[in-house]
């Protein structure tokens, strides 16, 4: 028998089944997930400890969310794009789901032509950022695909497909492999890469980087590859897209966002390539999917996107990438000298950090909070094998990077 709930008069009634209290309208794969974000349940401690602890000085090396102003070149585009909202002449409504075409030229030339990639402008999408794309873009898959990530891993791509109750195939990566995960042993549908990685702060050879995309060809299987710190490799020999490989276009999607590049965490601006040759038509069925559930992204954000490519845009972000890497050149090399194991900082703005003593993530993260005033990211939270690591971001001022090294190596 079914019965009606007492609502509101202007509310539409649900109907539920008599005995089940609504129970069976809930996803129950949303209830597998940890109870909280992992950002979110640190943000709830340092702000338990902050009430607390009033007069602490607390510095954040952990969520890695940018510090400096955004370029001079993106200010003046977003000013320009204001005024253009002023005038009834110039004014933009809704844009286009895949982005305006002044933006995704301007991709297509300077983030893949320049390297002598060949994507075309329909083959890029604009988005409010590579976590939306990463988490969202999994909606085109089947519930029945095997989901392969690294382990650590950055939350996103794991709790996504568990929203679906994908099966899960976790790839190590440890000190011991240099944190390079070994092809699946089994057969898997979909392989989630992040490179330079997040949390581990580390890199692929163009060699290691072929092998998957000779796996995938071989497989059938799709990768998940997200590109959020390519701008940050400094090294020769490190590829910045998976389309520098032949062959990556029937079997990738590649992610990309401007929040660390650029700066855009609170303006939000990314893009999502998905190739014409991809054996499924997925650079059809994600358009479907976007016109349907996406508005597309903001004017502002887009006139700001395409400033960063402009040649004072360029130089502008080059110096800001430079104040960062000198952060992470700077903390690599004295916690290093503390004794500590340090890996990543190289070609990312993440630095992968043993715990001292035998110290759990969260143990090791209790003391840095309690004793030093610093914030850093338990690696545990990134995976079984972020165990006995913490993971610490470049991403602050070099003042108060340098104090907190400072406190850092006081309290040892």
């Amino acid at each position: 028998m079914m019965e009606y709930t007492d609502r509101p008069k202007h509310s539409i009634p649900r109907p539920t089944r008599e005995g089940q209290g609504g129970g069976s309208l809930v996803n129950k794969n949303f209830l597998n997930l940890a109870e909280s974000y992992l950002f979110t349940e640190i943000a709830r401690k340092v702000g338990t400890y902050k009430e607390e602890h009033p007069k602490a000085d607390i510095i954040s090396l952990g969520i890695g969310d940018v510090t400096q102003p955004l370029a001079p070149a993106v200010i003046g585009a977003l000013h320009k794009a204001t005024d253009e909202l002023a005038s009834a002449a110039s004014f933009r409504g809704y844009g286009p789901e895949r982005g305006y075409d002044f933006l995704r030229d301007a991709i297509v030339a300077h983030d893949f032509q320049a390297r002598g990639i060949d994507i075309a402008a329909d083959e890029v999408f604009v988005s409010d950022g590579a976590k939306s794309d990463t988490g969202n873009f999994q909606e085109l898959l089947s519930a029945k695909c095997v989901v392969a990530v690294t382990d650590p891993v950055y939350p996103v791509y794991i709790d996504a497909n568990m929203m679906t109750g994908r099966e899960i195939v976790k790839l190590p990566c440890t000190a011991e492999n240099g944190f390079v995960p070994e092809l699946p042993a089994r057969h898997v549908d979909v392989v989630y890469l992040c490179y330079p990685n997040n949390p581990t702060g580390t890199t692929l050879s163009l060699e290691q980087l072929k092998s998957w995309v000779d796996y995938a060809n071989r497989e059938k299987a799709l990768i998940f590859y997200d590109a959020a710190y390519e701008a940050y490799i400094q090294s020769e020999g490190v590829p910045h897209s998976i389309y520098e490989i032949p062959g990556a276009s029937r079997c990738a999607v590649e992610f990309h966002s401007y929040s660390k590049t650029a700066g855009f965490t609170g303006i939000r601006c990314g893009y999502t390539v998905v190739p014409n040759a991809l054996p499924v038509p997925f650079n059809k069925l994600w358009n479907r999917r976007q016109s349907t559930k996406f508005n597309g992204t903001s004017y502002l954000a887009q006139r700001a996107a395409e400033a960063t490519y402009t040649p004072e845009g360029k130089n502008q972000i080059q110096a800001t990438i430079a104040y960062y890497m000198a952060n992470a050149r700077l903390m690599r090399e004295a916690l290093t000298g503390m004794g500590f194991k340090v890996y990543g900082g190289i070609d990312a703005p993440y630095l992968w950090v043993g715990t001292p003593g035998g110290m759990s993530s969260w143990e090791f993260f209790d003391w840095m909070l309690q004793s030093a005033h610093v914030v850093c990211t338990p690696g545990a939270g990134f995976g079984d094998r972020g165990e006995g690591f913490v993971r610490l971001t470049a991403f602050g001022t070099h003042e108060n990077t340098e104090k907190a090294l400072y406190r850092i190596d006081s309290k040892l």
